[in-house]
C-alpha cells in the first residue's frame, strides 16, 4: 500500500466518522426539541437566566 492510498483511506474514514457523528447528534437534538419536558438552555431568549438548582449567571 502506498502512502497516497493510506492518506486517502484515512481521509475518507475521518469524513465518514464525522458524518456519522453529525447524524447521531442531529437525531439527539431533534428528540430533545420534540420533548416538551426537556429543560431549556439558559441561552434561550425565553428561558430563565439560571438553572433550577441556582447555578448559572444571573
Amino acid at each position: 500500500m502506498t502512502t497516497m492510498n493510506l492518506i486517502v483511506i484515512l481521509a475518507l474514514l475521518t469524513l465518514g466518522g464525522g458524518a456519522i457523528y453529525a447524524l447521531i447528534e442531529k437525531r439527539k437534538t431533534e428528540q430533545r426539541m420534540a420533548d416538551p419536558h426537556a429543560p431549556k438552555s439558559t441561552l434561550a431568549a425565553d428561558a430563565p437566566s439560571t438553572t433550577p438548582d441556582g447555578r448559572g449567571q444571573p
